[in-house]
């Protein structure tokens, strides 16, 4: 084992359905506006342009179910999201072999400073200060592909205290779990360990202190989060 000059990090690493292992995440690559509702109302083109992604760090993955509210921010919103984790990658990953690559899918959310995020676009600079802080992607379980196969279809609902605020549904994905893999695979090399965040259904929008979040993915579950 080598030495090193400071206490080493902890590992980020999610929950297993079914497990006592965990999936250790080595990066999170999310992909924006995938869904042509929500394209629309962020005032842009829904038609397929091709796709682009920012990332969320590794640690921002959160499975405590809590959410605490960030400083710097009066404006941030919930994003439902399927998450899937890699089991492999490389390069040049050709279509019809990138769903081997897939270790499992579970529901997320992309918390976001929509303020701070939209003051960034206005000024031509990255998004990570809207999408990359502490604690920003609640996230429940993987469940392995090896049981559930690879969804394409199945509802995609978010409620606040009760009420529905995002439905959709994952055929609606612009593009979908296979073409994500393939394309970020031209620019990245992948590797296990890698997550996808694959984007949010129409109907983003604010969370306040108190609030209950419930996010659920047809075939995937149920994840319950508190904004404290």
């Amino acid at each position: 084992m080598p030495d090193y000059v400071i206490k080493t990090p902890k590992l980020p690493a999610v929950p297993v359905s079914g497990s006592d292992a965990l999936f250790p995440v080595r990066r999170v690559y999310c992909i924006g506006r995938n869904y042509a509702a929500h394209a629309i109302e962020m005032g842009h083109d829904p038609d397929r342009e091709a796709p682009f992604f920012f990332q969320k760090n590794p640690d921002n993955l959160d499975t405590s179910g809590t959410f605490p509210y960030p400083g710097k921010s009066s404006d941030v919103h919930h994003e439902i999201e399927l998450a899937v984790a890699l089991k492999s990658g490389g390069t040049n990953i050709p279509l019809d072999k990138a769903l081997d690559h897939v270790f499992g899918y579970a529901v997320a959310l992309d918390m976001t400073r929509r303020d701070l995020q939209g003051e960034a676009k206005k000024l031509g600079r990255p998004w990570e200060i809207g999408k990359a802080f502490e604690r920003s992607a609640p996230i429940g379980s993987f469940l392995p592909a090896s049981d559930i196969g690879h969804p394409d279809s199945g509802r995609v609902e978010l409620k606040v205290n009760g009420e529905t605020r995002q439905e959709g549904n994952l055929n609606q994905m612009i593009w979908k779990v296979p073409e994500m893999i393939s394309y970020l695979s031209e620019y990245f090399e992948l590797a296990p360990g890698d997550v996808i965040l694959s984007g949010t259904p129409a109907g983003v929008g604010p969370v306040a202190r108190g609030d209950t979040l419930e996010a659920t993915v047809e075939g995937i579950g149920a994840l319950t989060v508190k904004v404290s």
